[in-house]
């Protein structure tokens, strides 16, 4: 069976008013915020896969998404990138739906249209985007979240969730017009991400992911699991510690506390103080080698 150009496995699960979450890789899974977030709650939920796409060639540029080769009992089996979708029932609450997107490189209006197609055919109420980006901000202050919404009950939800407008105007993924059409369908949206230091560079942030489950929790009663709150601890800690090798970027944190503060102050077009070009190269040049990875 196909609804658009996803192949589907099995007759689609009957849902109640389901919630669906989404990441798009890698244009906003920043140290693998998004991505967390996500097998979070397909642990939670218990999801079960029902669909990829047929096809997933004609979307993606397979020389930049990398095919991978594993060898199970003395067996080559090669795994082409894709995305995912399944879903899990809730009691007491909405059925979920997740989707691991990946930016598509081609034919993007039909990857988006197939989309749309199968969030109405599982009769989705809500879209939740998620993901994570690099930002000038701080560490050592709470993390700010953008966000945005369509609908009267994406626009409650980002009201409630006390996101930050974006003033970010450029370059995007087509990916995002699936948050920007969906409300044409009925369906309320609201995309949320979080702004992680710049400097910092986990390899999987449970700063981000604590604060965006701090949001999702809120907004939609999902649990937070305790253990992520002592993984996120661990690893301010570890920023502690390198920034004492690093007197430079110890140096800037300051300037960067005035900044993120003046965010929160003033959000109504008023210029915000900038970075001076020796500010920068600090920020820049704080090398793998200085400040290393987690």
């Amino acid at each position: 069976m196909r609804i658009g150009a996803f192949e589907i496995y099995a007759p689609l699960p009957e849902l109640d008013e389901p919630c669906a979450f989404a990441i798009i890789r890698p244009w906003i899974d920043v140290s693998g915020v998004g991505t967390l977030v996500l097998r979070e709650l397909e642990s939670q939920f218990q999801t079960r896969q029902v669909a990829t796409l047929a096809r997933p060639g004609h979307f993606f540029d397979l020389t930049r998404y990398r095919p991978t080769v594993r060898i199970e009992g003395g067996i080559r089996n090669m795994t082409v990138p894709n995305v995912t979708v399944s879903c899990g029932h809730r009691e007491g609450g909405h059925d979920i739906v997740l989707l691991d997107l990946l930016e598509p490189h081609a034919l993007s209006e039909m990857f988006v249209d197939s989309v749309l197609k199968l969030l109405k055919a599982l009769d989705v109420k809500k879209y939740v985007l998620i993901g994570s980006m690099a930002d000038v901000v701080p560490h050592t202050r709470p993390l700010i979240v953008y966000g945005g919404a369509g609908g009267r009950g994406g626009l409650d939800d980002l009201r409630i969730s006390g996101a930050l407008s974006s003033d970010y105007e450029g370059p995007t993924t087509m990916a995002f017009f699936v948050n920007q059409k969906a409300p044409e369908s009925g369906m309320d949206t609201i995309w949320l991400i979080v702004a992680l230091p710049q400097y910092v560079g986990f390899d999987e942030d449970y700063l981000g992911k604590v604060r965006l489950m701090e949001i999702l929790n809120l907004l939609y009663g999902i649990p937070i699991d305790r253990t992520d709150f002592e993984k996120a601890l661990e690893q301010r800690r570890l920023i502690e510690q390198r920034l004492e090798g690093t007197p430079e970027l110890r140096a800037l944190i300051p300037r960067l506390e005035d900044i993120y503060d003046e965010r929160l102050k003033s959000r109504g077009g008023e210029q915000l103080s900038v970075l001076t070009t020796d500010m920068e190269e600090i920020l820049w040049k704080t090398t793998e080698k200085d400040f290393g990875k987690a």
